[in-house]
């Protein structure tokens, strides 16, 4: 049986294609509202990592060789990836990027969930990974979403990033030598069906409730929860909120308020 996760990798990805298959080479070079990232350079460091995810299953030697060269690179991460991808842009680049996803996705969609698999940081299972390949994919699609003044219509898949940001509860204090505060608060989330999903002890007194796309942009630091519509009740679930963190690596700030948004089209 194929692993959804990889499925819905590969949906996500598709949409970005999408989006973007159609749009002015120009626009490519075009710096996003995230640390001033041009198109270009989200579709580097997507397919790069995509590459790598793949590497974690095909050939675990190289993977390690090229983390000694990002971790070595003089540019850092940004710098090592734009070596990588040197003379391959805009839609080019756009056709090698989809491609490599699709292939991602299929090795993913055939691996047992469970496998352990080699990572720059803990070893993690296959599901882990491919799930954070999709969590990246729509998180940094947000940004070509926003700048190209396209409101994303999400789909149920979006699942995966809510499961992700109740599983890092944690996280996002033990990234920043803390301790949780209490309990992880009960969600109630609506998601793009119009379904219900909820998690937590129901009855706590700390509740996050509204549309399960924001609360992924705010666990994925695309919007500060002060341009969302959720609801945040008690301290612990405003404490959350406010430095929430999905993903690896050391803390990050969310963005200020009003930094993050889509932006108003001019045609």
């Amino acid at each position: 049986m194929r692993m959804q996760q990889a499925d819905d990798f590969k949906a996500e990805s598709e949409a970005l294609f999408k989006l973007l298959k159609d749009t002015e080479t120009a626009r490519f070079d075009e710096a996003t509202q995230f640390k001033s990232w041009t198109v270009n350079a989200v579709l580097q460091h997507l397919y790069f990592w995509n590459e790598m995810a793949g590497l974690q299953i095909k050939n675990e030697g190289l993977l390690v060789e090229r983390m000694a060269g990002v971790a070595a690179h003089p540019g850092g991460m940004r710098g090592f990836e734009a070596d990588h991808f040197a003379g391959l842009s805009a839609h080019k680049l756009l056709d090698a990027w989809i491609e490599n996803a699709i292939e991602t996705a299929n090795i993913f969609a055939d691996a047992d969930p469970k496998t352990r698999l080699k990572w720059a940081g803990p070893d993690m299972s296959a599901r882990s990974s491919i799930t954070a390949r999709l969590m990246e994919t729509w998180a940094h699609g947000q940004e070509v979403y926003d700048h190209l003044g396209v409101v994303r219509q999400n789909a149920d898949r979006i699942r995966n990033i809510v499961i992700l940001g109740v599983n890092t509860f944690g996280w996002t204090y033990a990234t920043r030598k803390q301790t949780p505060p209490g309990p992880m608060p009960h969600l109630r989330l609506t998601a793009p069906s119009g379904a219900i999903w909820t998690y937590g002890e129901d009855g706590s007194q700390d509740t996050i409730t509204g549309l399960a796309e924001e609360f992924c942009q705010v666990v994925t630091q695309t919007r500060n929860i002060a341009d969302t519509s959720l609801k945040v009740n008690g301290p612990v679930a405003i404490d959350w909120m406010s430095k929430a963190q999905c993903f690896a690596g050391p803390p990050e700030t969310p963005p200020a308020p009003g930094l993050r948004a889509t932006k108003i089209s001019s045609s």
